[in-house]
């Protein structure tokens, strides 16, 4: 019984992602390209998160391959978080030009 339970949390957790993963596809895809970097920095926020929750998943006591996976999720949310720092900073150096020309 119990693993019949466990195995069906998996199921709606999948729901839950693959759900998500198309309503977050649906909205970005139709952000102005005036509102980038407002979305940039909310997305690097909500990675920053992702930071957290993997370095305690990572230096915790959980099985090897649980730990891997923190450690994947470190690198891939760290990279999000650099990335979109620069191209941010890239968008808002772009902007300043058009400025300096007027």
């Amino acid at each position: 019984m119990h693993e019949v339970m466990q195995s069906m949390d998996y199921w709606s957790m999948l729901f839950v992602f693959v759900l998500s993963t198309f309503i977050g596809i649906g909205v970005i895809g139709r952000v102005s390209r005036l509102l980038h970097t407002p979305l940039m920095s909310i997305t690097n926020a909500i990675s920053a998160i992702a930071v957290v929750g993997s370095i305690i998943v990572t230096g915790s006591e959980h099985p090897l391959p649980i730990r891997v996976l923190g450690a994947i999720a470190l690198f891939a949310s760290t990279t999000n978080i650099v990335s979109g720092f620069l191209i941010t900073d890239r968008m808002l150096k772009m902007f300043k030009g058009d400025r300096k020309n007027k």
